[in-house]
């Protein structure tokens, strides 16, 4: 596997983490090649077992993204394997900020047997969604990333709630985009059970991700254009043709005098 070299000293143009969702592989369900995306991305976000993956794949994502110089980070989500955790669960705070502890909890251990660890957190999907309106939610998310460490830095959308509690609770926060998935006009993701949602052209993906680069914004399913000050692209590591949107993305990043760093 071809290592990436994302510490190289004073970029002249502007710098941008490119994370992916990784080791979302349960069992003998295989999801994705963690692998191959490694030599793409500056930062890993590792499923913790909740919505998908499993001490193997744990494992072995995590010495992964180790062997490829790559910066790993919890991806924690709602208890819910049979939806993938991408759908709403009305969990009671106290219980939230235990299952995201524990989640974190059993990642780094892993990543520390691996030879690396935990850089930062990302929660996922439908607990994703649900903090940037959520109060008591991205409260316990907060919390729990307070108990667990308070140097990680949260990753989250930009100009939500779990932002701006995380802000006054002193954590270090960092704003992510996302170049495959579609925006409504008020600058949230479009539902994926909408037609639409997610961008699975290369080209498109790869326009959106230089917008959001080098512009700085984004364009809403209805032509309006929305402000994006971000230090992380996302791109889904579940997605059909993923590897090749990951490389294609990069090398117009850096072709537009992009560097790709992780921000951990």
């Amino acid at each position: 596997m071809t290592q990436r070299n994302t510490k190289d000293p004073s970029p002249a143009g502007p710098v941008l983490d490119l994370n992916a969702d990784v080791g979302e592989s349960f069992g003998q369900w295989q999801l994705g090649d963690d692998e191959a995306i490694m030599a793409q991305v500056s930062s890993a976000s590792i499923a913790c077992g909740f919505h998908a993956g499993d001490p193997a794949s744990m494992s072995r994502t995590a010495a992964a993204a180790a062997a490829a110089g790559v910066a790993v980070g919890a991806h924690p989500g709602y208890r819910d394997l049979a939806g993938f955790g991408r759908r709403f669960i009305d969990v009671d705070p106290a219980e939230l900020r235990s299952e995201i502890i524990y989640q974190v909890g059993a990642l780094q251990a892993l990543a520390r047997a691996a030879g690396t660890r935990v850089r930062y957190v990302k929660p996922h999907g439908a607990l994703y969604n649900a903090i940037a309106h959520h109060t008591a939610q991205a409260g316990a998310v907060v919390s729990a990333v307070q108990a667990l460490d308070p140097a990680l830095p949260l990753l989250i959308a930009p100009g939500s709630e779990v932002q701006r509690l995380a802000r006054e609770a002193g954590l270090t926060v960092l704003a992510e985009a996302f170049a495959d998935r579609a925006y409504n006009p008020d600058g949230t993701l479009v539902p994926r059970t909408r037609p639409g949602a997610v961008l699975h052209s290369v080209d498109a993906v790869v326009a959106q991700a230089l917008d959001i680069a080098t512009r700085g914004e984004v364009t809403a399913v209805d032509g309006s254009r929305i402000p994006l000050e971000v230090q992380s692209l996302c791109l889904h590591g579940d997605t059909p043709g993923a590897v090749a949107m990951a490389a294609a993305v990069r090398t117009a990043l850096e072709g537009a005098g992009v560097a790709i760093r992780s921000f951990a």
